[in-house]
């Protein structure tokens, strides 16, 4: 049984380069790579439509009674901790298979569980389903990732990467804008069915756009189509892989960037999964008419400085990641010491907070999430990388989660049937880690690229 889904997900066999004309295998060619790239940018989008359903409904299943704030916590670290390892077993797995199967069954089983949580009333179902949801959501960025490796050359990666990497912060829009008027208007519950209901749809539209690798349907590989001689050629010795990729354990840039990614992991799933609550309850804002758009400030800012992150780094800085993550680490210091410490009673302050915040972090992300450490390692490696990486950061987002729930909860005192919480301890913890993950990341400042792992 289990070698039977292997078969079915594994990358198809290499097929002679089809017989046309030049030009018309370029057209096959540029159309296969659009689809691709749209089908991987969409799709991740909606992968974090289902991942943040749990962030918008928290204070309305508070007032309930159906959770606790720790309970709450914990939930959230299952799915953080289910997909930190998925990210790396997934990762691994990605280099081998078939891009449009395995990505599309991750994003459609997390769409279901989405609609099944709908129905959920029990911390145990809840601590189940959710967690399952994690290890499906791993299917997601290594899959994207490898595929622009396949589909890509060296020098338009940057870029592409970083239009790719803003499809999280199009997602987080959603969620917040759309999930939050959803369950403003009908309900946490609906919240859950109307994002797993989208995201099936999309699931859907990535089987006809998503692609195997270019020999797989008679294509020329990326190395050949587009003259790169830093790309791998797509066939490797699967006993030679593994033992590339078990070497990458002995990268120390590799522990460095996976300790600073998962300390930015901590600030910015702070925001995403408490950031609702602290502007609700800490603030007083209306969930619909101020946390709403406030918290959407953030991923369309997101949106900006995520795409525009891979331009700087390639053309303003030269293509040297690290100068690139100083300037975007220094601006979400800056955010969030707006949002924490600005003066009270200043709306603007806190979308001015979000919106640098949102900025700075899609940039810190997409850099300290894997594009420098796929600079700095063999292509062939690319999903196993990623993996490597995604369980830093996401077992960052797990331990934040859970602590700040019982930090939340020790703190909260109850004053005429109102829950009253001091967000100090948070606060430090959130705002630290972010200061802590740059000056982690300049330790790898005189790093160099390599082409094997001997």
């Amino acid at each position: 049984m289990f070698s039977r889904i292997l078969k079915f997900y594994r990358t198809g066999p290499d097929k002679p380069v089809i017989s046309v004309p030049p030009d018309e295998l370029t057209k096959v060619y540029k159309r296969r790579r659009r689809n691709v790239f749209l089908g991987i940018t969409i799709g991740y989008g909606f992968f974090y439509v289902t991942r943040l359903t749990f962030s918008v409904v928290k204070v309305p299943l508070f007032r309930e009674g159906i959770l606790t704030e720790t309970q709450a916590g914990t939930v959230g670290s299952a799915l953080f901790l289910l997909y930190a390892f998925g990210k790396l077993t997934n990762g691994i797995l990605a280099d081998y298979s078939n891009i449009r199967k395995f990505m599309s069954t991750g994003l459609l089983v997390s769409a279901a569980l989405n609609l099944l949580l709908g129905f959920s009333s029990a911390f145990w179902v809840f601590l189940v389903l959710w967690g399952l949801n994690g290890w499906f959501q791993s299917m997601g960025s290594a899959p994207s990732v490898v595929a622009l490796s396949q589909w890509f050359t060296t020098k338009e990666r940057g870029t592409r990467y970083g239009i790719w990497y803003v499809s999280h912060s199009i997602g987080e829009a959603i969620t917040f804008l759309g999930t939050a008027a959803v369950v403003g208007f009908f309900g946490w519950r609906a919240g859950f069915g109307v994002a797993g209901l989208l995201a099936a749809a999309i699931g859907i539209l990535l089987i006809f756009m998503l692609a195997d690798r270019p020999r797989t349907l008679g294509l020329p590989s990326i190395q050949e189509f587009g003259d790169d001689p830093l790309a791998v050629s797509e066939q490797q010795d699967p006993g030679e892989l593994i033992r590339q990729q078990i070497k990458l354990l002995k990268v120390p840039a590799i522990w460095i960037l996976g300790t600073a990614s998962a300390l930015t992991y901590v600030a910015r799933y702070a925001i995403n999964s408490w950031g609702p609550m602290y502007l609700e309850v800490a603030k007083g804002y209306d969930l619909i008419t101020e946390v709403g758009p406030i918290m959407g400030t953030a991923p369309v800012l997101g949106f900006a400085g995520g795409a525009l992150s891979g331009v700087i780094s390639d053309r303003l800085f030269d293509c040297n990641r690290h100068k690139a993550t100083l300037l975007y680490g220094l601006l979400q210091i800056a955010g969030l010491a707006i949002l924490f410490f600005g003066p009270p009673g200043h709306i603007w302050l806190d979308y001015l907070g979000m919106g640098i915040f949102g900025f700075a972090v899609a940039g810190t992300v997409a850099f300290l999430g894997g594009l420098t450490a796929i600079d700095l390692t063999p292509r062939h490696v690319t999903g196993a990388v990623m993996g490597l990486i995604g369980l830093f950061s996401y077992l960052g987002a797990a331990i934040q989660d859970y602590i700040s729930g019982y930090i939340l909860e020790s703190s909260k005192t109850m004053v005429d049937g109102v829950a009253v919480y001091d967000w100090d301890a948070a606060i430090v913890f959130w705002f630290g880690s972010a200061v802590a993950s740059l000056v982690v990341a300049m330790f790898v400042w005189n790093a160099k690229p390599t082409t094997t792992l001997d």
